[in-house]
């Protein structure tokens, strides 16, 4: 991170589960939801038991990613957006150091970690092994600019919601659907009636097909 960023967030533990990055096929970088925690959202881990997955989980500071809606203007969410999104930059870079290409990470969020996944992918738009959405939508009011630089490449993107959820409005998944796919990801968007703020089982399901997939790319690379 650089001297100019928000150091909000800096310092936090970024927590690791499954496979050791060293023999991981596949990294799953894990964000957490409003008020929860990494802890939280590393349980869902036992949900896709890959081998040679390996599952990371950065820390929000005081549990929260920025204060403020999502829906807010973004500089309402400023110093603490820039800072939530250069975490998970640090988290990326790292990983490349390592050796483990960006069509390898998975980026998966739940709630106020889905809506900050979008938009870091939205933001650094390459192609990513897929970004899993449950319960989020791209960051900023109705006049946030969306001409994001580069494109996503044909990445695999989820984005699985509840048609009323009173945190994430069904307008913004469809905008944020539409952004997306202009910027060349391969979108699937699924809404649940009456759900709750939850994540069912049939958007793990989903989750899952990406993660064979991905896994099967990488079978036939060592062939």
């Amino acid at each position: 991170m650089t001297d100019q960023q928000p150091v909000i967030h800096l310092g936090q533990p970024v927590y690791l589960a499954g496979a050791a990055l060293e023999d991981a096929r596949v990294v799953m970088v894990m964000l957490h939801g409003r008020g929860s925690d990494a802890q939280s959202i590393l349980m869902l881990a036992s949900d896709f038991p890959y081998e040679g997955l390996a599952f990371l989980a950065p820390q929000a500071d005081r549990n929260t990613w920025y204060p403020y809606s999502f829906l807010q203007p973004l500089q309402a969410n400023e110093p603490y957006l820039s800072s939530a999104l250069a975490a998970v930059h640090d988290v990326i870079e790292d990983l490349e150091r390592r050796g483990i290409a960006p069509e390898r990470i998975v980026l998966l969020g739940f709630s106020q970690g889905a809506c900050l996944a979008l938009e870091y992918a939205a933001r650094h738009a390459r192609r990513y092994g897929a970004v899993i959405a449950f319960s989020g939508g791209l960051i900023g009011d109705e006049n946030a600019p969306r001409d994001y630089p580069d494109a996503l490449e044909g990445t695999p993107i989820f984005l699985g919601c509840s048609d009323v959820d009173s945190h994430i409005p069904k307008a913004r998944v469809l905008h944020s659907e539409s952004v997306l796919t202009a910027l060349g990801a391969d979108v699937t968007m699924r809404f649940y009636p009456n759900m709750g703020h939850t994540i069912n089982e049939d958007e793990l399901d989903s989750a899952r097909t990406m993660l064979d997939s991905l896994f099967a790319q990488s079978d036939s690379s060592k062939e």
